[in-house]
């Protein structure tokens, strides 16, 4: 009898993937959602200048706040099977991830690769003891050698693959609209070179510890006005819930609070602890109420 791999299954090969060798590619994950989206987003590209600077490219059209842009973007955020396997990896680090950056990307004809870096160099902590982020790239024309498919180092990641001095040989992640290229901040990448006649476009997606100032300013992305329509696992994702303690908090409450239809005009700080910090906090409030 065959046995049908549930999204459960498929989450968990994610992420041994991932761990393994820093990156895996998804075949044909959102075909029917991918097309659509690139349609919403062809006149946004059209109207888009190109970029200024060396690494964002010269040749390269970029823009963020895709989710205001396309109702098509939830679902991809929250791919039942790309997101747990992102909770996974990063939850060892946060109480809670966030987006860190939804951005489209349109590469040239005669545009050079990219200078290979790591995502999480973004951010100045230690290196290799834990991910910072998981990237997934999106396709919305196919991905191929000659027109700037993603260059990725395997087995680059991780403590033991940041401590290399040869990165070794890259992959090109090649493959057509509908597929997830995923990968961890840790894995050396760039952009690769158009030789073709063709534009070369995507959607990236990334997730990131909660704690962390993301890349995209979130709150300006999608302020109260846009989120109070996203639903609510999308508008925590989107900086509309605190991470315990007490960060990203709106007048010491949850900033979830501004998505509501009404609010008062004053709040009471709320306490947002950890267990083991409200536990400890809880028995010192005690033994000094009982003191004094």
């Amino acid at each position: 009898m065959k046995k049908y791999l549930t999204e459960a299954d498929v989450s968990a090969m994610l992420v041994e993937e991932l761990r393994r060798t820093g990156y895996c590619i998804l075949r044909n994950e959102a075909i029917a959602r991918v097309h659509a989206l690139a349609k919403d987003l062809d006149p946004i590209f059209d109207a888009t200048p190109f970029c200024d600077g060396n690494f964002y490219g010269r040749r390269t059209k970029r823009f963020g706040s895709l989710l205001k842009r396309s109702g098509h973007m939830v679902a991809l955020v929250l791919n039942p099977v790309i997101l747990p396997a992102v909770e996974t990896i990063l939850g060892t680090g946060c109480d809670r991830i966030q987006l860190n950056l939804t951005q489209a990307i349109e590469i040239h004809p005669g545009e050079v690769r990219q200078y290979p870096h790591r995502d999480q160099e973004m951010w100045r902590g230690a290196n290799g003891t834990q991910e910072y982020l998981v990237n997934i790239l999106w396709p919305l024309t196919p991905f191929t050698k000659e027109n700037g498919a993603t260059r990725i180092f395997p087995n680059s990641h991780g403590a033991a693959g940041m401590a290399k001095t040869d990165l070794g040989a890259p992959i090109f992640a090649e493959c057509e609209p509908g597929s997830a290229i995923c990968f961890l901040g840790s894995t050396a990448h760039g952009a690769g070179t158009n030789i073709s006649k063709e534009v070369r476009r995507g959607v990236l997606v990334s997730y990131s510890l909660g704690w962390l100032k993301p890349y995209e300013n979130l709150w300006l992305a999608y302020p109260p006005e846009v989120a109070r329509h996203f639903p609510s696992d999308l508008a925590a994702l989107a900086g509309y819930a605190q991470h315990r303690p007490n960060l990203g908090n709106y007048e010491g409450q949850c900033p979830s609070v501004l998505l509501r239809d009404e609010r008062p005009a004053h709040l009471g700080a709320i306490d947002a602890l950890r267990p083991d910090q409200a536990e400890a906090v809880a028995a010192f409030a005690a033994a000094e109420r009982t003191g004094a």
